[in-house]
């Protein structure tokens, strides 16, 4: 590969998916290293004052400031919207900066969102409390009714913002119909795309305008770094976006953007595994507890809709024990193999109870509201041996009476 090829669209959009995870947005320096270069730098120099004057007007390309490009970054940003199938990404310092950065770059005091109601918890609070805190109008609703999503417009309404696979219920949100919907009033739809990422589904071949990710989850897939990102339109992206992160500064750090880049590396590979391995585990888990709620799985209400959207159901999925806070707690207690751990998308098994933890700032109405159980479990599962997960949960079900 040429030194400049892995930014070149013309060819890049036509190499399949597991190439642009490797080979897409890479740009090799005078070295030629194989290797992504890792540019540790807050700034750049020129050769004449008249040079930067023309970079800073956007009349000549080239990086001005970190805050604003780096390279390493750029990298990252490309291979991100060549897996994604869009025009642009911006890279994000966390999960949270990029769903911050997607909603208040286009939103003002007067506007009005409308949320599926089940959310990662600070998600939530972005939509109950900081986007009133600003004067922007907010209405919650089930993702999944496809009614209530039409039903809530108002002449004011500017964004739908939804996750699919929702955290940690599972819900799954009808893409072609929502998006479609949004499209046909003039509504901005914002999706989370984190529990699945690109390799699982990408919401833009569904209508979506804006795609968001912690790519903190799946991306890195290794628990090293905080990472996010947003793709869109180049309109959207440059016109829309840009102002607001440019003089906000919620920037990936280069060194958090080389590692995803080599987590994208491998992302197509671990999503698959781990989907797989997520599978033989929900079978298992769902003989022995009242209520599982796993997209793969025939018993979930959406399987339907998820086998559809989704090429695989991801590494994630949630169980509801009878005996509330007390016996969750005791399995998680009881676990040997299998990490206590509030993270997602991580090659390792991790569990949690999210209403302690991921939806601990979520008020218990509105946990109530989404489905947050007290008994309920969310696990990740990762890359280890299936049967060694398997027997890690059998013995601390068993400790607890299942």
């Amino acid at each position: 590969m040429k030194k400049t090829t892995g930014l070149n669209r013309d060819k890049t959009r036509h190499w399949r998916p597991a190439t642009q995870a490797i080979r897409g947005g890479t740009w090799r320096s005078e070295h030629g290293e194989t290797s992504e270069a890792l540019f540790l730098t807050s700034g750049y120099t020129y050769d004449s004052a008249e040079e930067v004057a023309a970079r800073f007007a956007g009349e000549e390309i080239g990086m001005t400031y970190s805050r604003l490009q780096n390279p390493t970054v750029a990298m990252l940003e490309e291979r991100i919207a060549l897996m994604e199938g869009a025009e642009a990404c911006r890279a994000q310092a966390t999960g949270m900066a990029a769903m911050t950065t997607a909603l208040l770059c286009q939103l003002s005091a007067g506007d009005h969102i409308v949320a599926g109601r089940a959310a990662f918890g600070s998600c939530r609070w972005l939509v109950d409390h900081l986007c009133p805190r600003f004067g922007i109008e907010t209405t919650v609703v089930d993702g999944r009714d496809n009614d209530a999503w039409e039903a809530a417009i108002r002449p004011n309404t500017k964004v739908f913002f939804f996750e699919t696979p929702a955290n940690p219920t599972m819900d799954i949100v009808d893409m072609r119909h929502v998006c479609g919907l949004a499209k046909a009033h003039g509504i901005t739809s914002v999706v989370d795309n984190a529990f699945a990422t690109s390799v699982l589904q990408r919401p833009m071949d569904y209508g979506a305008d804006v795609v968001a990710y912690s790519a903190t989850k799946l991306m890195d897939g290794q628990g090293r770094v905080l990472a996010g990102a947003v793709c869109g339109s180049e309109a959207f992206i440059n016109d829309v976006l840009l102002p607001f992160q440019r003089n906000t500064g919620p920037n990936l750090a280069p060194f958090n953007a080389w590692v995803v880049l080599k987590g994208l590396e491998t992302l197509d590979l671990r999503a698959q595994r781990q989907s797989d391995n997520a599978l033989k585990v929900g079978a298992f888990v769902e003989g022995r507890v009242p209520r599982i709620l796993h997209p793969g799985l025939a018993s979930h209400p959406q399987h339907n809709l998820a086998k559809s959207q989704m090429s695989a159901c991801g590494p994630i999925f949630s169980f509801i024990l009878d005996g509330g806070r007390e016996q969750a707690m005791a399995l998680l207690n009881a676990l040997e193999l299998v990490d206590i751990s509030n993270n997602i998308g991580d090659s390792r098994t991790l569990c949690c109870h999210p209403a302690s933890t991921t939806h601990y700032g979520v008020s218990a109405e509105a946990r109530e509201e989404m489905g947050v159980a007290e008994g309920m479990l969310r696990i990740n599962i990762g890359l280890e041996d299936p049967e060694d997960i398997i027997a890690d949960l059998d013995q601390a079900l068993t400790k607890v009476g299942l």
